[in-house]
């Protein structure tokens, strides 16, 4: 039996003023009131995903972990824009329904969305479903076909175009990552050291732009319960940007381990990508190819640049744990996934492709 994606009891140092959100909505969105109980989803690792009950039905508040820098990579004022404008265009986008930037009722600025029930597929999630290799044949299936889905989107008439500047978007890229890496820099990684050095002498020219949601996996996309490989939402569009796709693609190729990759680091098992009835990634590049008609020769940077990046990400979060700001004990051991990406990209460059096979 299928289970849907479950809210649980908030963690400890991520409590919300229940009592100041719900005088602050009854002011500005009476509806959502009373809350009846806050509950916190537990997947993720940057912002923090909460369950609103109430008699009127349910709803998901987004807001910033805690001691994070919410000027740059956790604007939630971005982010429920982002829903604003790509809801009329593609209706898996969750349906935003109030922003507030005021820090005063929860501490952090945060939005308010619809909540969508579903499957969202997780380590834990597919010990229960235990779907076969029929059913994540179609459940791959649409996930590529979705993200070239989304890469088709006409970025002018819908007005997408302003979420982002794609000339020089992969030049930008490169840099602006290394540059973050270095600054959460806590030990010295041979190999993350390497790829920063490759990505500058071989970036190529930017690819026709599109939306693309940069952070695109199983654990941010739900599934319908009652059908195999149909998706309900797309979540997580906190880095959403205009740019080159491929950039995109290379993200997600990057966390998409096979089984042996996935015995390597439990992060990489996470990601249900290792069941059989997936595709492999030198698959997974052909048939985006054919679904997108993008020309994907060069696969072999974006991949590389996409496990750098979430090299970055997972040592973002780590320099925030080493310095206290965050108590989550899920990220005293992320030091390890960033030598595990860090080596993934290395051995990609000497290999000359992404393999995966």
């Amino acid at each position: 039996m299928m289970m849907t994606d479950q809210a649980t009891a908030i963690r400890p140092g991520e409590e919300l003023n229940k009592t100041a959100l719900e005088a602050y909505l009854q002011a500005h969105l009476p509806e959502l009131t009373p809350i009846l109980e806050i509950r916190q989803f537990p997947g993720g690792y940057s912002n923090l995903t909460y369950l609103l009950l109430t008699p009127g039905g349910e709803y998901v508040l987004r807001r910033p972990p805690f001691g994070a820098n919410i000027q740059s990579g956790h604007d939630m004022g971005r982010e429920f824009r982002v829903l604003q404008l790509l809801r009329p265009v593609y209706e898996k986008a969750p349906k935003p329904l109030i922003f507030c930037e005021d820090q005063a009722p929860i501490g952090a600025p945060f939005y308010i969305m619809e909540r969508v029930s579903g499957i969202i597929l997780r380590g834990q999630t597919v010990k229960e479903i235990a779907p076969n290799a029929e059913q994540m044949h179609l459940v791959c299936l649409s996930l590529i076909n979705n993200l070239a889905q989304l890469h088709g989107l006409d970025i002018h008439a819908s007005g997408l175009l302003q979420l982002g500047k794609p000339e020089g978007y992969i030049k930008r890229q490169v840099s602006g990552w290394i540059d973050r890496y270095y600054k959460a820099e806590s030990e010295k990684i041979a190999t993350m050291n390497a790829v920063a050095e490759w990505m500058q002498s071989h970036q190529p020219n930017d690819g026709p732009p599109a939306l693309i949601h940069n952070d695109y996996k199983y654990d941010n996309l739900i599934f319908d319960d009652k059908q195999w490989g149909s998706i309900k939402a797309v979540l997580d569009w906190e880095m959403a940007t205009i740019g080159d796709p491929l950039m995109d693609v290379g993200t997600t190729l990057a966390y998409w381990a096979s089984p042996q990759e996935a015995k390597m680091l439990p992060l990489a098992a996470a990601n249900p990508t290792w069941l059989p009835g997936n595709f492999n990634r030198l698959d997974w590049v052909e048939h985006y190819a054919a679904a997108s008609h993008r020309d994907l020769s060069n696969i072999l940077f974006y991949y590389v640049f996409g496990a750098f990046k979430i090299g970055v990400i997972v040592q973002q979060i780590y320099a925030r744990y080493k310095k206290g700001l965050t108590q989550d004990p899920r990220f005293a051991s992320l030091i390890q996934a960033v030598h595990f990406f860090g080596h993934r990209a290395t051995t990609a460059i000497d290999l000359g492709h992404i393999g995966g096979t």
